[in-house]
C-alpha cells in the first residue's frame, strides 16, 4: 500500500474519521441513486416515502483558497448555512451530520470548524449533534462518496439507528469536540429527537465544490386502505421459470417476517412498482399470512408465460345463469362495479334492486325481474373490466346478453337499453308458461326428431342444443330421446320458440321507439353467427328476431376463432357459456375464464373476479394497477432476483497420464506476427528516368533499368560504402543516411 506523507491515502489502510490516529482515507468503488420526487405527489400516490429533503445549497470557493486540495472553512460554512436557511429550521433541531469526514489531518479540523462556526451561533449548548462518516465503515467512494453518505443518512433516519463510526478511540488533538455542538457516534445508538429526526449530510470536492443537504424524518403514512376487501391479488414476474421460482420464494419470506404488513399495500406494490416480465405467477389471498402459503403451493399459484396480448372476446350469458346475490359481494367492494349497477337500479323498477341483491332465488325467477337483473350484473362487469385497461376485440351475447354487447357497442344508450330490457322481460312474462330442454347431441339429429309444437331454441356447439315449447310436449320429447342426456333448463318460458310470436309486434315497436344506432365496437349476430352489420344493428325488426329465432352462440365462437387465437372471458354469473366454448377452444389454447362464481361454487364474488384477473395477466393481458385490491400505498419489497452466472475460466484437471517429451520447437516455428501480404511490384505508366532503391530484392531494379530507368540501389550491410549497382548502409545510424545523400549529389 503507497503513501504520500501529506496526502490524502492511510498510512495504514484504516480510515479513522476525527481520531487522533487518523492519516488519511482509504479509496473504494461505488455509487448509488436516490428517487426524488415532490413530496405532495408521493404523498398522493401513495409512495414509501424514506425521507423528505427540506433544503439543500452548493458553492465553489476555489479561488479563495491557498490550493487547489485545500478545504476552506469560509466555503464549507456559507454551503451549511445556506442550505439550512433554504430549510427554514434552527440548527438546534438537527440531531445528526453525515460529514465528508475523510480523515485527513487538515480536512477534519476545517469541517468540524465550519460546522462548529454555524451550529454553534446562537447557543451555548455543547456535544447535542451526532457526527458520522461513512467512510469509516466503507472507504471513500470518490464521485459516490455523496450519495453513499445520504443513503446512510436516509437508512438511519427510517430506522431511528445510527451506525458506528468505526475507528475512533479518541478526538483529533486539533479538533475541539468537547466545546462544539458535536461528539462523534461510535457505537450503534438509538436516534433519540425531540421532535421529527432531522440531520445534515456534508459532500465536499477538490477543487472547491461545497455541497450541504438538510432532510428530515418522513411523514406518518395514513391508515391504510380505506376499504377492506376479502382478498387480494399479487402478481409477480421475472424472466426465466428459475427466477420466477425465487421471486416467489423470496416474497413468501418476506411477508412471513412482516405478518403485520396490510396485504393491500403488498398487491398494490406490486401491482404499481413492479416491471411485468414474460415468466408470470398470481396468487388470490386474503391476508397476509394466506399469501405466505399460496405463494409456496404450486397449486395455488396460477402461471404462465405472456406473449403478444391475446385477442379478448366478452361472453355475456342468457337467462337462466341468474341466482339471488349475484355479484352481491363485488358490489359491496368494487366502486366501479357498484356505480355501474346503481347506474342500472335508477332506470329499473325498485324490485330488480331487491331481486339483484337480495336472497329470495323466486323473485329471478320471474323472467320480468331476471333480464333487467342480468343485464345489470353483466354491464357492470363489462365496465369494470374496462376500468382495469381489459378491451375485448369482440363481443358474444347469448340471448338477453346481445343486448348488453349492443349497448357497450353503442347501439343503445344505456337508458334506453334498460327499457328494452325491462319490456322484453314483460312481455315474455306474459306469454303462457313454457319448458327449455339442453340437449347433448348434435343440433342436425335432434332438429330433425323434432315435433312440430318444438323450436330449436338454440346451437351451441357440435354437440349441444336447446329445445324449446310448451311443458308437456317438451318432457315427452325428453321422455323419448334415447341415449342422450338431456336436462331442463332454469326458466319459466319457452324462449325463442313459436310461443313467442305474440309479443313480436308490439317489441319491434318498442326497439323501434329506442332509435338504435350503428355499432361503433364489433360484436357477432345471435341470428347468423357473424359480425352484426350496420343494417341488421339499426333494425328493429333483427330485435324482434333475436327474440324469436334460434340462437347461434356455437357458430359466434367458431366464427370468433377463425381470425386466430383467442382468450373467451365470461362477464356474467357463473361459468355456462365458458364450458360451451371450451368444446371448439383447441386443446393448447389458454381455457375460457369467468367473472363471477355460479349458484353452488364455494369462492366468493371478490375472490372470483381476481382469480380471473390474474388469468388474464398470466396470459399477456395488461393491467391497471387498480386491478385486484383498489389503490393502496407502496411498500419496500424484495427486489428482483437476478440469476447469477459463474464466467470464470476454470483451468484444466491435472492429467494422470505421462507427459509427453517433445523437442522445444525454435520461436519461430510456432511464433507468428500479423503482416502485411506481399504482393509484387506494380510499375507505374510514368516511368521515372533515375530512382533510388531501398531494397533487398533486386527485382524491382531489374525491372525498372530494363524500363530504361537510371536506378541506384541501397541496401543493409555492416558499414557504410559502395557496392555494385548502389550503396550499403547501417540502418539504424543516421550518418549513414547523411553521407548517402551527399555522395548522390543535387537530385
Amino acid at each position: 500500500y503507497l503513501h504520500r506523507e501529506g496526502g490524502a491515502e492511510s498510512a495504514d489502510g484504516y480510515c479513522r474519521p476525527f481520531d487522533a490516529m487518523a492519516t488519511g482515507t482509504v479509496w473504494g468503488s461505488g455509487g448509488g441513486a436516490v428517487l426524488l420526487k415532490r413530496l405532495d405527489d408521493a404523498i398522493a400516490d401513495g409512495d414509501h416515502i424514506r425521507a423528505v429533503v427540506l433544503g439543500n445549497a452548493i458553492n465553489n470557493d476555489g479561488a479563495g483558497k491557498v490550493g487547489f486540495t485545500a478545504p476552506s472553512v469560509a466555503g464549507q460554512a456559507a454551503a451549511i448555512a445556506n442550505a439550512l436557511a433554504a430549510a427554514d429550521v434552527d440548527p438546534r433541531t438537527v440531531s445528526y451530520v453525515e460529514a465528508h469526514g475523510t480523515a485527513t489531518a487538515l480536512g477534519d479540523p476545517i469541517e468540524v470548524a465550519a460546522l462548529t462556526s454555524v451550529f454553534g451561533r446562537g447557543t451555548a449548548d455543547r456535544q447535542w449533534c451526532a457526527l458520522g462518516s461513512a467512510k469509516s465503515n466503507i472507504g471513500h467512494l470518490s464521485q459516490g462518496a455523496g450519495v453513499a453518505g445520504l443513503i446512510k443518512t436516509i437508512l438511519s433516519m427510517e430506522y431511528g439507528v445510527l451506525p458506528a463510526t468505526l475507528g475512533f478511540t479518541k478526538p483529533n488533538p486539533a479538533i475541539d469536540l468537547a466545546a462544539s455542538p458535536f461528539y462523534v457516534n461510535a457505537t450503534l445508538s438509538t436516534w433519540e429527537s425531540a421532535g421529527p429526526r432531522r440531520a445534515g449530510v456534508s459532500s465536499f470536492g477538490i477543487g472547491g465544490t461545497n455541497a450541504h443537504v438538510v432532510l428530515e424524518q418522513a411523514p406518518v403514512p395514513g391508515a391504510g386502505t380505506p376499504v377492506a376487501r376479502p382478498a387480494y391479488l399479487l402478481p409477480v414476474s421475472a424472466g426465466s421459470a428459475a427466477a420466477l421460482d425465487r421471486a416467489a420464494g423470496r416474497l413468501a419470506d418476506h411477508l412471513s417476517g412482516s405478518i403485520d404488513l396490510p396485504l393491500a399495500d403488498v398487491g398494490y406494490t406490486l401491482r404499481a412498482g413492479r416491471v411485468a416480465h414474460p415468466h408470470r405467477t398470481a396468487v388470490v389471498a386474503g391476508s397476509t399470512a394466506d399469501a405466505v402459503i399460496a405463494l409456496r403451493q404450486t397449486k395455488r399459484r396460477l402461471t404462465g408465460v405472456a406473449g403478444a396480448a391475446p385477442r379478448l372476446v366478452f361472453l355475456f350469458p342468457g337467462q337462466g345463469a341468474q341466482y339471488a346475490g349475484m355479484g352481491a359481494e363485488l358490489y359491496a367492494h368494487e366502486p366501479v362495479f357498484a356505480a355501474a349497477v346503481d347506474r342500472c337500479l335508477a332506470e329499473l323498477d325498485g324490485s330488480v334492486r331487491e331481486a339483484l341483491l337480495g336472497a329470495d332465488d323466486e323473485m329471478l325467477a320471474r323472467t320480468e325481474l331476471a333480464q333487467p337483473a342480468l343485464f345489470t350484473v353483466e354491464y357492470a362487469l363489462a365496465q369494470l373490466w374496462r376500468s382495469w385497461g381489459v378491451q375485448p376485440s369482440t363481443m358474444v351475447g347469448h340471448s338477453i346478453g346481445e343486448y348488453v354487447a349492443a349497448t357497450l357497442a353503442g347501439v343503445f344508450d344505456l337508458p334506453s337499453a334498460l327499457r328494452l330490457v325491462a319490456e322484453r322481460g314483460r312481455l315474455m312474462q306474459r306469454v303462457p308458461a313454457g319448458a327449455m330442454l339442453a340437449v347433448s347431441a348434435p343440433a342436425e339429429r335432434i332438429g330433425a326428431e323434432l315435433p312440430a309444437g318444438l323450436s330449436m331454441a338454440a346451437v351451441n356447439g357440435p354437440g349441444a342444443c336447446v329445445v324449446s315449447g310448451p311443458v308437456e310436449e317438451v318432457q315427452r320429447f325428453a321422455a323419448a330421446l334415447s341415449r342422450v342426456a338431456a336436462r331442463r333448463l332454469r326458466t319459466s318460458h319457452a324462449f325463442h320458440s313459436a310461443m313467442m310470436d305474440p309479443i313480436l309486434a308490439e317489441f319491434e315497436a318498442a326497439v323501434a321507439a329506442a332509435r338504435p344506432c350503428p355499432p361503433r365496437l364489433p360484436f357477432l349476430s345471435n341470428r347468423t353467427g357473424a359480425p352484426i352489420t350496420t343494417e341488421q344493428a339499426v333494425d328493429p325488426g333483427y330485435w324482434a328476431g333475436q327474440l324469436r329465432g334460434t340462437v347461434r352462440f356455437g357458430d359466434c365462437v367458431a366464427r370468433a376463432l377463425t381470425d386466430g387465437p383467442a382468450l373467451f372471458l365470461e362477464c356474467g354469473p357463473g361459468r355456462q357459456l365458458s364450458g360451451l366454448a371450451w368444446m371448439q377452444i383447441p386443446r393448447d389454447a389458454p381455457p375460457p375464464v369467468h367473472s363471477l362464481p355460479g349458484p353452488s361454487e364455494r369462492d366468493g364474488d371478490v375472490v372470483t373476479c381476481y382469480t380471473a384477473a390474474g388469468r388474464l395477466w398470466t396470459y399477456g393481458v395488461d393491467l391497471d394497477p387498480q386491478a385486484g385490491g383498489g389503490p393502496a400505498r407502496r411498500v419496500p419489497l424484495p427486489g428482483y432476483p437476478y440469476e447469477r452466472t459463474r464466467h470464470w475460466i476454470e483451468p484444466d484437471a491435472p492429467s494422470t497420464a505421462e507427459p509427453l517429451t517433445r523437442p522445444r520447437l525454435p520461436l519461430d516455428e510456432w511464433f507468428s506476427v500479423p503482416g502485411w501480404r506481399r504482393l509484387p511490384p506494380i510499375l507505374a505508366l510514368d516511368l521515372p528516368s533515375a530512382a533510388v532503391v531501398f531494397t533487398v530484392d533486386t527485382g524491382l531494379a531489374a525491372r525498372l533499368r530494363q524500363a530504361g530507368a537510371d536506378v541506384v540501389t541501397v541496401a543493409p550491410g555492416e558499414a557504410y560504402g559502395r557496392s555494385p549497382g548502389g550503396y550499403t548502409i547501417r540502418a539504424d545510424q543516421p550518418g549513414d543516411y547523411a553521407a548517402l545523400v551527399d555522395d548522390l549529389g543535387p537530385a
